[in-house]
């Protein structure tokens, strides 16, 4: 352990005490696994490592309640790569309720594990059952979602004879309806299993169904605490799915921030992006899970450095990354769990500075928001994008300030001087300007996003809906087409928002 000196103030004497801080090597992992966590960038083990690990290293089945955004994805990955021997088929069975959290997930646990030569595979339904039967049969690890895992076993296309199965998030899928399909599921795994279970609560139905699956399992209980930073304001902006690069770059225009950081869930998206923000004339950067460690050090530091002003990364491939002058996170679009929410915005509000999270929202993905506060303990609050001439109008008053406060060069001098010889002076300060404003001119449509009246009327209905759906989840629908990939609060990115350029906005929040 870490030895730190800390002390306590008597009037008049200074008590010194040590603090022992607990560090990943005294798990004694493997030296691959242990130069994984390091480029992870991962420290001190969080309060569910500490205790989950050690539990399951000992081979222990495991009930672990906690929130997400407390680390679960490392304290039941890391012990389970641990202990894999790395041979040909599937070691490691993982079913979580959403095909987005399948990919997180997955990611993160390729990871861990491809120093050590592991392999994984993502299922879900919505992709070809060819190409995820040649996956699984290729992988160590398999991420999966209850319906297409279900409906794999069923037609036996695959079999699988898995060492350590996890199931993720139970009380979610208990309320997305898939309780039945886990079941079933573990009909056709093999008895002779580690079986580890977590769950932010626990509803009597998962109990028992722990009762059903697990065998003499040890708990580790979680206690939830705020895990945002209080220095970091959250806010969000609804918007339909075509208005989303609009309104990120009005943000951006508005905001200008010193430093930030834009957050996409796949890495095309995260290349399409960076394509079109450069091409907008901004000095951007991506970061991604494809790019080699050299060109991935290449690029955080020249983000340090201020070499370029915006950052567009993957949750994963942002993990560790550590700069305390970033001013602003942008989700382009909200992750669906919690903790990988907790992560991105912890990348700003640093080092005792003020920052400021703003994630862009469908109508549709409002819940997501509501559930994401009540995990988290924290409060997001909404606004209304800015106009154009709103931002116009900042633009010019920042640019008028600047200009009092400037100091006068000599070359300056020189300069007018030069030019009065065929100019007066006020024509000089005309034509100055202008090619100063032509800089700071505002484009793009006026309206962007919805009214505030409108963003409140569409939370109300959430609400309204949830209540009226019960244990439901907010009318997720059971069977197999719900189950496909677990769309859990899925934007509707095929599905524009009609008329949303005309609203008119009655009693504006600014932003």
């Amino acid at each position: 352990m870490q030895l730190n000196m800390s002390f306590i103030q008597h009037p008049k004497k200074i008590y010194y005490k040590e603090v022992t801080r607990m560090t990943f090597k005294e798990f004694n992992f493997k030296d691959t696994l242990n130069q994984a966590i390091k480029d992870a960038g991962f420290t001190e083990p969080s309060p569910v490592q500490k205790d989950s690990i050690p539990i399951i290293l000992a081979g222990n089945d495991m009930i672990g309640q906690a929130q997400t955004g407390t680390g679960k994805t490392a304290a039941f990955g890391l012990p389970i790569i641990q202990m894999m021997k790395g041979n040909s088929g599937v070691e490691a069975l993982v079913i979580v309720p959403t095909r987005e959290l399948a990919m997180q997930v997955s990611d993160e646990l390729f990871r861990f594990g491809k120093t050590a030569g592991l392999k994984t595979a993502t299922v879900y339904g919505g992709t070809a059952y060819n190409r995820q039967i040649d996956r699984i049969n290729q992988a160590n690890i398999i991420v999966a979602t209850p319906g297409r895992l279900q409906d794999l076993l069923k037609s036996k296309k695959i079999k699988l004879n898995p060492k350590f199965v996890v199931l993720d998030e139970a009380d979610e899928m208990l309320d997305m309806g898939f309780l039945d399909e886990i079941k079933n599921i573990f009909t056709y795994l093999p008895k002779d299993r580690q079986t580890l279970m977590f769950s932010a609560t626990m509803p009597k139905q998962i109990k028992l169904l722990a009762e059903e699956i697990l065998n003499s399992p040890k708990s580790v209980t979680i206690t939830k605490s705020e895990r945002t930073n209080t220095d970091i304001t959250q806010k969000f902006y609804v918007v339909a799915d075509y208005e989303r690069d609009d309104a990120l770059l009005r943000l951006i225009d508005y905001k200008n921030p010193t430093k930030c950081i834009i957050f996409c869930r796949m890495k095309k998206e995260v290349d399409r992006l960076s394509s079109y923000m450069t091409s907008q004339g901004f000095k951007v950067s991506a970061l991604h899970g494809d790019m080699e460690q050299k060109q991935r050090e290449h690029t955080i530091r020249a983000f340090k450095q201020g070499l370029v002003d915006i950052f567009i990364a993957t949750d994963v491939a942002a993990r560790g990354l550590d700069v305390n002058d970033v001013s602003h996170v942008f989700n382009y679009h909200i992750p669906f769990d919690s903790e990988s929410y907790v992560h991105r915005i912890g990348r700003t509000g640093r080092a005792g500075n003020k920052g400021e999270a703003i994630t862009l929202v469908s109508p549709n993905e409002l819940r997501t928001i509501k559930r994401i506060e009540k995990d988290v303990g924290t409060t997001m609050v909404s606004k209304v994008i800015p106009t154009r001439q709103e931002v116009q109008s900042k633009k010019d008053s920042d640019l008028l300030n600047k200009i009092i406060q400037a100091k006068v060069t000599p070359s300056a001098i020189d300069m007018v001087k030069t030019l009065q010889h065929d100019i007066d002076i006020v024509t000089i300060a005309h034509l100055l300007a202008s090619i100063v404003q032509q800089e700071i001119d505002v484009k793009g449509k006026d309206i962007i996003g919805l009214g505030q009246e409108e963003i409140e009327r569409l939370i109300e209905r959430a609400k309204n809906q949830r209540g009226r759906d019960g244990n439901r989840g907010g009318g997720r629908g059971r069977g197999r087409n719900r189950s496909r990939g677990g769309h859990r609060g899925r934007s509707s990115s095929n599905r524009r928002d009609r008329g949303g350029e005309g609203r008119r906005r009655n009693s504006r929040s600014r932003a």
